[in-house]
């Protein structure tokens, strides 16, 4: 495919909507990263005042509308379970968060590059 080249002025406001586009991307993976580590703090305090109450004791999951018995053991493991899955998409975030922040810096530098190409001629 052919596409024409851009005038100076279209690829200078191009840039500016790449950086600012990014940028918002940056900012949501902010919050979900801080969202899930909210979950993931929730999720290991619930488990250390499971883990002090007595085997015995009857414990109830919530699903839906209702409530199931369960097991010390499956509550245990399901708060596990929540606190690895928070951790793997905090990881996943903050690797996409780093390589928009990358691309952020490099449309950053483009648009210095054009203005200094402009102040020069």
């Amino acid at each position: 495919l052919f596409t024409p080249a851009l005038s100076p002025g279209q690829a200078f406001t191009e840039l500016q909507a790449k950086v600012m586009d990014t940028q918002q991307k940056v900012k949501l993976a902010d919050l979900q990263i801080e969202q899930l580590t909210k979950t993931k703090k929730h999720a290991h305090l619930t488990d250390t005042e499971v883990m002090m109450l007595v085997d015995e004791t009857r414990m109830y999951e919530g699903v839906g509308r209702m409530f199931i018995l369960q097991p010390k053991g499956v509550i245990h493991n399901q708060l596990l379970e929540k606190q690895r899955i928070a951790e793997e998409k905090i990881k996943e975030l903050e690797q996409k968060k780093s390589y928009l922040e990358r691309s952020v810096k490099e449309a950053e530098d483009n648009i210095r590059e054009m203005l200094m190409a402009r102040r020069a001629q």
